[in-house]
Order: structure tokens, then sequence, then C-alpha cells
């Protein structure tokens, strides 16, 4: 019997290979699979952002909440125009101006960016394995900002106005044909409006097929760790968290089963 390679592949990869074909023509079941990914990264895309819904699931983890919008006033106006993202409107600007929220070591902010769906599903659970790691390094949470029609250099924004040392931005990424609920985390050393992108660091791809919520978080918190130590994020910063010698308050969270 003759057994097709590209069937045993397609187990291990959500990507478009073996398709099979009808002729010249892609079959009709492959069509209609990749128009229904095509509507499902539109809809992540236009999907309100539910932040409310967030800010009670943080709040059932003792964290508190402030909920902030961007200068694009609605969705259109974000798509065509990302640099409104990217910058706080009057009033929410004057909001965490007058909020006398301290100062704290860490913000996260949860932006709804190109897929609230991704916020919804990722956000609360990366949370909820990150706090052990807060604690462990001793570092002082701010309230969790939840910012509408953000772009990550919202973060800058806030963190800047909140006086934090670090700001990690939570954000749903630009959905793909095969991950419309992809979530990733932009890291920031002392978050201003004139951050370069150079100078964060990314963990992209967090959701049950592909960086786990738990892995992320200790992703995250080893970055965070070594941003407190060496007082930089960005190029500067390689992401090293799997070599255990550069391992030092924090480590892998083991799960009892």
């Amino acid at each position: 019997m003759n057994t097709d390679a590209w069937t045993l592949l397609r187990e291990f990869t959500d990507a478009r290979i073996a398709l099979g074909r009808s002729g010249a023509s892609l079959l009709t079941r492959e069509v209609l699979n990749f128009g229904l990914a095509h509507a499902q990264a539109r809809d992540a895309v236009h999907q309100p952002f539910h932040s409310e819904e967030i800010s009670q699931a943080l709040a059932e983890l003792g964290l508190p909440t402030f909920t902030v919008r961007s200068a694009a006033q609605d969705r259109h106006i974000y798509l065509n125009r990302p640099d409104l993202g990217r910058m706080l409107d009057d009033d929410s600007r004057n909001s965490l101006q007058t909020s006398n929220i301290g100062s704290y070591e860490l913000l996260l902010v949860i932006g709804d960016g190109l897929s609230s769906h991704a916020v919804h599903r990722q956000a609360v659970a990366l949370i909820r394995e990150l706090l052990p790691y807060i604690k462990m390094l001793g570092l002082t949470l701010a309230p969790v900002v939840l910012a509408h029609q953000s772009r990550v250099a919202l973060g800058d924004d806030i963190g800047e106005i909140l006086n934090c040392k670090a700001v990690a931005m939570l954000i749903g990424e630009r959905p793909g044909l095969s991950s419309p609920d992809s979530l990733g985390v932009y890291l920031t050393w002392k978050p201003e409006r004139k951050r370069l992108e150079s100078e964060r660091n990314c963990i992209s791809n967090i959701r049950p097929e592909g960086l786990s919520h738990t892995a992320a978080a200790f992703k995250l918190a080893w970055l965070l760790e070594q941003a407190f130590v060496r007082r930089l994020t960005g190029v500067k910063l390689k992401d090293e968290s799997d070599n255990p010698v550069l391992h030092h308050k924090v480590r892998p969270l083991i799960r009892q089963k």
C-alpha cells in the first residue's frame, strides 16, 4: 500500500499543505476551509473589545483595573490611522494624570490590538500564570490598564504618565489564517513616548496551539528579571530563558498533575 507522506505531516502543522486537487483546482472542501479561516480572521479584527469582562476576571484574581481609550475613536479610524492608536485620547490622559495611582515598578496593559478575540481568550490566563513570578521577583504591580483601539506604543504613553519602570503590553496580534486568537506581549523598560520598536522585547504566538500560557509567563518573567538587573530591554536583551545557567530567582514553575 502506498502511503502519502504529506498526509502524515499534516498532523503536525496547521499550515496548508497536502490540500489535494481536482484537475487544476483545489478541492471544494479546502476552498470552503480557506473561506472560513479568512472570515474568522476578519471577525477577530472587528470583534468589539469587552473590557468589562476582562476587568471582572482580573478582579477575581485580586487585580484592580483602569480603562482608557486611544485617540482613534472607532475601529475604522483605528485601522486607517495607526498613529492615533499609539496615543491616548484627551479624556483618558486627564483621567490617568489625576488618578493618583502612584508609581509602581511594573505596569501591565491589555490592549485589543488587531484581535480582541485573542485578548479575551489568552490575556487573563497568561496573567494568572505570571502572578507567582511577579511575587517571586518582589515587583510592585500597578492596576492593570485596559486599552481600547490600542497599538503597542500606547503602553509607552500610559507608562510614562504613571512613571512605571517597565510596561508589558498584552495585545492581540494580527490574525493569521490559522491563528485568529494569537496574543503578543511587548516588554519595554522605562516607557516613554519616544521609545523605538528596537527598545522592546516581544513574545508572540501565545495560545494553546502555539506558545502555552505557562511557557509564555516564564519567558516574560525571565525577561522582566533581566530587564530590572540590566536596566534595559530591546535588541540588547536577548531571550536566553532556555539556558538554565542564566536562571536566577526565576525558574520554571512545576505544575502538579
